[in-house]
């Protein structure tokens, strides 16, 4: 197994080789269509069909984003975790999923990425939904850890030889130190999905934004500190701006 970490439009992508099969960590943007391609067909020199399996954590639009072209080019399937419904349902769905999308373009501004199309379905097509505990179909050594808070259907990868464990977005680096990501949808479950990671002890943690790293005891408490006991959201946040200016 061969690990490769690709600069994303404003997030890791995580590519995991193998000598027949290619593995994608997650979604990626719509904007990174190319780059995956590029990769895999330009410094790997493979056929863009040896992507076999794609999984998605969540559907925010840096970690679902892709996922449905490239298994049109491709011809792969799609995991994700085995949650019903749809996270973008509604009003209030298709609201907050122009509010992610808008949110991506703020970041990718902010890290002087070109303005890129973004736009993908609110609504996630999977071939396979897995359990909290299973692997994945066709990479064994990968196994499936749920790990929502920051919405109601995160997963992790745990890379069982190595001990090597992608988590997405449950914790972002930022100055230097692991700190809680934005939104927090579920804060109880979120403790929870810390809890379990720490108490895996992986020998090395995947981020979607920092990189690899490492968790000390120090950077656990750190992160139990500041997840909220509350639901931390789009519209909880623009409320007490509201409150704020006008009180």
């Amino acid at each position: 197994m061969k690990l490769h970490q690709i600069e994303g439009y404003i997030q890791s992508i995580y590519l995991v080789e193998y000598s027949e099969k290619l593995l994608l960590l997650d979604g990626c943007c719509r904007a990174d269509i190319e780059t995956i391609k590029t990769f895999i067909t330009e410094e790997l020199q493979r056929p863009f069909s040896d992507l076999k399996l794609i999984v998605v954590t969540h559907m925010h639009p840096d970690h679902a984003g892709a996922a449905h072209v490239l298994r049109k080019k491709t011809g792969c399937k799609i995991a994700t975790a085995n949650v019903s419904g749809h996270w973008y349902t509604g009003v209030d769905g298709l609201l907050m999923h122009f509010t992610d999308m808008a949110l991506t373009r703020w970041v990718a501004k902010r890290k002087n990425k070109p303005a890129k199309k973004l736009w993908y379905s609110s609504k996630l097509k999977p071939d396979i939904k897995i359990n909290d505990g299973e692997v994945l179909p066709g990479f064994a050594e990968w196994q499936v850890i749920y790990t929502q808070g920051h919405t109601d259907r995160d997963i992790s990868l745990l890379h069982q030889p190595s001990q090597l464990i992608y988590v997405a977005d449950l914790m972002v680096e930022v100055k230097g130190r692991l700190i809680p990501p934005f939104p927090i949808f579920y804060p109880n479950r979120y403790k929870s999905s810390l809890t379990k990671i720490n108490n895996l002890q992986p020998k090395s943690i995947l981020l979607a934004h920092g990189g690899e790293v490492q968790l000390s005891d120090d950077d656990y408490q750190h992160l139990l500190s500041k997840a909220p006991d509350l639901p931390l959201t789009h519209w909880r946040s623009i409320k007490t701006k509201l409150r704020k200016t006008f009180t």
